[in-house]
């Protein structure tokens, strides 16, 4: 059964790249949304096993989409992919539940990286 990804990020290139970086025989099945809400909406609507979430997004924010994600106890690995590299940042998103943080520019080793160290792809 194919791993369900969302992929959030208001930028399409950026939303392109991460894509493009995913392994490619990882067995997936790709959602994409521009903004939190749409992410919300797409999680709500069907199965999301991880998401990749960006932080700075218009309408609702990444911190926002997390904390909502807590408060309606809705479950799915949340892996926080921004350019925002503060420290403060960084422990933010991990205290609000999200497994990981990668900073952009993205590349398909630090990803794949991070897959495997949550047990996500081998």
């Amino acid at each position: 059964m194919p791993v369900s990804v969302l992929v959030v990020d208001d930028s399409p290139i950026a939303r392109k790249m991460l894509i493009k970086a995913l392994p490619p025989d990882w067995d997936i099945e790709i959602t994409q949304a521009a903004n939190g809400i749409e992410a919300l909406a797409a999680y709500r609507a069907g199965r999301v096993d991880v998401m990749f979430l960006d932080l700075t997004m218009p309408d609702m924010d990444g911190y926002q989409v997390l904390e909502t994600l807590r408060k309606e106890d809705l479950n799915c690995l949340v892996i926080v992919v921004s350019a925002d590299v503060q420290e403060k940042a960084q422990e933010r998103v991990l205290a609000m539940g999200a497994i990981a943080f990668i900073r952009k520019p993205i590349t398909a080793e630090g990803l794949r990286d991070v897959l495997k160290q949550y047990g996500i792809v081998v």
